[in-house]
């Protein structure tokens, strides 16, 4: 009897903050994945250690360890979750410098597929939404389009609590949704390859 595929995705947030909103939703994805998506494991990889992309730091086709260590989690995966706030209308430094650390020679998110949601105000991050697509596109990274999910964070009622944790139910039941088209479209993906 064949065992079923498990779809391994990285996780990754745009914000360093330690009650962030968006890391907020990622954990409430690991969660949801947990509890009610089989085939599919999510693993957040922090960002946060990483520095700034820099030429200078590449020494024989190695990078500093901290890279080394997150493109290696970047290539082992099959697909990705980004959680981002938007910061002047696009994505934040620290996820930019992520992706270009990993976009250096081998590009390791080749063929893969991404999903994004975020939390944040005005239009809940949504900006950086299409940046993030912009840049997939260099990077041979493919998004899902639907579903799409932008949370309003500081309209009521609360979406989080003061710790960044997912309080809100209708938002949970909208990130299930994007989990599951996220797997299929990297099943998808890797049936082709």
């Amino acid at each position: 009897m064949a065992t079923e595929a498990v779809i391994k995705v990285v996780a990754l947030c745009g914000s360093l903050r330690e009650a962030s909103y968006n890391r907020g939703l990622l954990n409430a994805a690991m969660e949801i994945c947990k509890d009610s998506i089989k085939g599919m494991e999510i693993e957040y990889v922090d960002i946060s250690s990483l520095p700034f992309t820099n030429e200078d730091l590449e020494v024989n086709g190695t990078y500093p360890d901290d890279v080394e260590f997150f493109r290696k989690k970047i290539e082992e995966a099959d697909c990705f979750l980004f959680a981002s706030p938007e910061y002047n209308y696009s994505v934040t430094a620290p996820l930019k410098n992520a992706i270009d650390w990993a976009s250096r020679p081998p590009n390791v998110w080749a063929d893969k597929s991404a999903a994004i949601v975020s939390a944040g105000g005005n239009f809940g991050g949504g900006r950086a939404h299409y940046h993030l697509r912009q840049i997939g596109i260099y990077i041979d990274l493919h998004f899902i389009n639907k579903p799409e999910l932008f949370v309003f964070a500081f309209e009521s009622p609360p979406k989080f609590d003061s710790n960044g944790v997912l309080i809100h139910e209708e938002t949970k039941h909208k990130l299930k949704p994007v989990l599951l088209a996220l797997q299929a479209f990297a099943l998808r993906l890797k049936r082709q390859v």
